[in-house]
């Protein structure tokens, strides 16, 4: 069996994760959403009440967490924090986090560790720029921020969390403009990678679209067979 990988990028609220996760499950590959980590992370900073100003202290910390992943879910320390990492204020601090260039190398290594050793698909903001660079199929998943702030607070509302529209809005603007200009692999589309634009299709719609292309770029690969 060919080892494949699969690097998924854009900005919030596109859809990466959902899309990801759903093709892994039809090519039979494991799914890896960096994003989750980089949430993980930020949530043990909160918890421990880090300054990511402390230098010495960060870094005790990154080189004493664990990080994994179990039948989709993801484990901080040894606890189930699939839900809280999702929660605005985790939200509200991750491109921040996700800024610190520690934090960055530690996570990347141990991306690029996952993927050494299985196929995958892997989605975050410089997969196909810096983490896979040599990935075999690279999409670049957008959406018009209206459309990913309605996602968002579509999402937040359905499982009781009270948030205005405008305060999501403004949030995914805040960051998509750290993420595609922080100083450390800011996200940006590689230049192989193919735009997908999701902000007028269904799941099943982009789902099929990136298939097609997956199925385009690498020979012999069926759904559910690599």
């Amino acid at each position: 069996m060919k080892k494949i990988s699969i690097a998924i990028d854009g900005p919030a609220g596109a859809g990466k994760s959902t899309i990801a996760k759903i093709i892994a499950k039809k090519l039979n590959i494991e799914y890896i959403d960096t994003g989750a980590m980089y949430r993980a992370v930020t949530l043990k900073i909160l918890r421990d009440n880090i300054d990511i100003n402390d230098k010495e202290q960060l870094l005790n910390m990154l080189n004493n967490i664990e990080i994994k992943f179990v039948n989709n879910r993801i484990y901080l320390d040894g606890l189930d924090v699939s839900e809280e990492i999702r929660m605005p204020h985790v939200g509200k601090y991750v491109s921040q986090v996700a800024a610190i260039k520690e934090v960055r190398e530690k996570l990347v290594l141990l991306q690029r560790n996952i993927a050494k050793n299985s196929s995958v698909i892997m989605d975050g903001r410089d997969i196909g720029t810096n983490v896979l660079k040599d990935a075999d199929v690279k999409i670049f998943l957008i959406a018009s921020v209206e459309e990913r702030a309605k996602r968002r607070y579509k999402e937040l509302k359905q499982k009781g969390i009270e948030v205005s529209y405008e305060d999501i809005l403004r949030e995914i603007e805040k960051r998509d403009f750290i993420d595609s200009t922080r100083e450390v692999n800011p996200l940006k589309k590689a230049e192989d990678a193919i735009i997908v634009d999701s902000s007028n299709k269904t799941i099943d719609e982009v789902v099929e679209e990136i298939l097609n292309i997956i199925s385009f770029k690498i020979k012999g690969c069926e759904y559910g067979i690599i």
